[in-house]
């Protein structure tokens, strides 16, 4: 079960007034993307996949939290609300690698509870599409891979698995790609500007 498309942008909106921050743009445009993406995709469902998308870092809206805690908090929240598909999303958009993420014993309650949920699932299309699509979406756009990844790293860092991680989505930008007959990038809007902007890398506020 999943909200209407209408519900899932009112909860987006909702959220934002509890952590006002980029995210919810970068929300927006992960859901744009996704949609745009899986309307070239035969046999994906374009208004599941825009929910998604939309929906993928719902957990933000406890506050300025880490990756996993938003991750296990995006999952209880869809869980309380019945929107099971919504959840698994919240759980996998940020393991490309899968369990190999976790080749470490977790210390954290939120890291075992995904651990755990991640030992019982298997990729599907969409768990992969809103994977790729959390590194095409800025709050300001859309972007090629390689950019979001430095943003991304100028932010969090460099971990031992990043290389790995980068290389596994350009694998699902291929797969889809080969599937489309077109590059991703010919279905994002304004790519090639937004591309070419360089906004100084957005950085949490310090918890009080």
């Amino acid at each position: 079960m999943l909200p209407t498309i209408s519900e899932a942008l009112k909860e987006l909106e909702i959220a934002g007034t509890k952590n006002p921050d980029p995210w919810t743009k970068h929300s927006e445009n992960t859901g744009l993307a996704a949609r745009n993406i899986a309307e070239k995709l035969p046999g994906m469902d374009v208004e599941k996949a825009y929910i998604l998308g939309l929906l993928h870092d719902i957990g933000r809206r406890v506050g300025i939290v880490n990756i996993p805690r938003h991750i296990y908090e995006g999952y209880l929240y869809c869980i309380k609300n019945g929107w099971e598909e919504a959840a698994r999303i919240c759980m996998t958009h940020s393991y490309p690698l899968f369990l190999k993420e976790f080749d470490f014993e977790p210390q954290s309650m939120e890291e075992k509870q995904i651990k755990a949920f991640l030992s019982h699932c298997e990729w599907d299309d969409y768990d992969l599409l809103i994977q790729l699509c959390d590194s095409l979406a800025t709050d300001y756009g859309f972007c090629i891979l390689e950019k979001r990844f430095v943003d991304v790293a100028r932010r969090y860092g460099i971990g031992k698995n990043t290389v790995e991680r980068w290389n596994a989505k350009f694998a699902i930008k291929e797969n889809f790609e080969a599937r489309m007959g077109c590059s991703i990038y010919d279905v994002l809007p304004d790519i090639r500007s937004t591309t070419l902007l360089c906004p100084p890398a957005w950085n949490p506020p310090a918890k009080s």
